[in-house]
């Protein structure tokens, strides 16, 4: 196990780069999701069937072509995915600005894929929603997007934290396929990087990996647990 102690480096920077890529994915996910939503609820057909369609393809494509059309496909169509070079935000997170674009790729693959799966948590929280409550709003006057944001949407999302939880952890052990499609840096890749080009016994670097990505979703699946044990006691 000393290729732990003698490469801890290169898992902190692994880690830490995997933690900005799930990080910008779930703010990805969650408005995608969050947009899916209205859609498939709105009484505009043609964004219902849009919000049907993402849903059904996305939730039953697998993610692995997901990530391939995301890497190869946008590359091929043209696009280096630069609308996520946002000003202020490759401040922070600087690997949005650099020229090799697979880490853009892997947010894009992830937070499409991840949205349709949010999608359905937010629904399921909008359904839980007392319809009276939806009714007492249009019967003061709100519209559907004020009844929406006021009303519905805020409800929802208590009613659908636990799962979205669930959501995001599954996210953060899909990223790791990112470091099979040329993003250089994240946790799986330089698990491959230390075992391919250095010569590091696969097990100990994979358990390294293991730890990684356990440090990551176990606070996380706490965090869910404490909610969910709190409303118990609340209900």
């Amino acid at each position: 196990m000393s290729v732990l102690v003698d490469h801890l480096d290169v898992f902190a920077s692994g880690l830490w780069l995997t933690f900005q890529l799930c990080l910008l994915s779930a703010i990805g996910a969650l408005l995608l999701g969050t947009v899916a939503a209205v859609m498939r609820i709105s009484p505009v057909p043609p964004l219902r069937w849009v919000g049907s369609a993402y849903v059904t393809v996305f939730r039953n494509c697998p993610l692995t072509i997901v990530f391939f059309f995301a890497a190869f496909g946008l590359p091929a169509l043209g696009s280096n995915a630069d609308f996520l070079r946002i000003p202020g935000l490759t401040t922070l997170f600087s690997r949005l600005g650099v020229d090799i674009p697979y880490f853009r790729f892997a947010i894009v693959a992830l937070s499409v894929y991840t949205g349709a799966f949010v999608c359905e948590a937010i629904r399921s929280g909008i359904n839980a929603v007392p319809p009276g409550q939806a009714e007492a709003a249009r019967a003061i006057g709100l519209t559907f997007t004020q009844n929406l944001r006021h009303v519905v949407l805020p409800q929802a999302w208590k009613a659908a934290i636990v799962p979205l939880g669930s959501v995001i952890i599954a996210m953060i052990k899909n990223s790791a396929l990112a470091g099979f499609f040329g993003l250089v840096g994240d946790l799986s890749n330089s698990g491959v990087n230390l075992t391919s080009a250095l010569g590091e016994p696969i097990i100990p670097v994979f358990i390294g990996v293991s730890i990684g990505f356990l440090i990551m979703t176990v606070p996380l699946g706490l965090l869910l647990d404490h909610i969910e044990r709190r409303r118990a006691v609340a209900r």
